[in-house]
């Protein structure tokens, strides 16, 4: 009989959906796994028009096997609270995997998990990763650094999950879950990096989110220097 695996979610306000809902119907496919999606006092959490209730309080949670942070333009919100990040330390402390999909992997850098290891992230949020000491691993969909496994931007969800699934469960019942699914993506557009984006539509896409990113850069860079000071004192 297989053991039981725990998968634990932690989600929280401005996280994109798709980072944990792609994964978790993956996830909920595979046999005996327990997926709990958490979050602090077990709040409902509101992204893109989408309520999620019922969740579980992510500090009750005592231990899990796996934990599995979903990113989104709320991370850096998620990183500044302290409540949050005590959480996925205490939680990661336990767990046999520690995983993320897109600037999820930044909770994992703020929470001290991945001090010179390698680490995906969304290509736009890449460049955040050396705040914590991480390394960043090119532009591969699937990182693997140890027992770190963090997947890319958003959609990249999906090819990292069946990736877990198969060191969780093999081979065989990760291609079950991916036949079950229909997993075969042909998309209509060959868009998706930036290197293989027209020109107009990446110059587009970054004047768009330009302004963002240099807030998020300022604000970690703030909240970096205050964690160095405290720990000086």
């Amino acid at each position: 009989m297989l053991q039981p695996i725990t998968v634990v979610m932690p989600v929280y306000d401005g996280v994109t959906q798709l980072d944990f809902t792609g994964p978790h119907q993956f996830l909920s496919r595979t046999p005996d796994l327990q997926v709990r999606v958490a979050s602090l006092g077990g709040q409902s959490i509101t992204v893109d028009h989408l309520t999620f209730s019922n969740l579980d309080d992510l500090v009750a949670i005592e231990s899990c096997d796996v934990l599995l942070v979903p990113g989104g333009g709320g991370c850096i919100a998620a990183i500044e609270n302290d409540a949050f990040l005590h959480e996925i330390a205490r939680l990661g402390a336990t767990a046999r995997y520690l995983t993320s999909v897109c600037s999820g992997s930044l909770i994992l850098g703020a929470a001290s998990f991945l001090s010179g290891r390698r680490a995906a992230c969304h290509w736009a949020w890449r460049d955040l990763l050396p705040v914590f000491g991480a390394i960043i691993a090119d532009d591969r969909r699937i990182v693997r650094d140890g027992n770190i496994l963090t997947g890319g931007g958003v959609t990249a969800g999906i090819d990292f999950v069946l990736a877990l699934i198969a060191e969780l469960r093999g081979r065989h019942v990760a291609e079950m879950v991916q036949l079950g699914l229909e997993y075969a993506p042909q998309p209509p557009f060959n868009s998706g990096r930036p290197d293989t984006a027209p020109p107009e539509v990446l110059e587009a896409v970054n004047a768009r989110t330009g302004p963002s990113r240099v807030q998020r850069r300022q604000r970690l860079d703030a909240w970096a220097a205050a964690r160095h000071a405290s720990q000086r004192v």
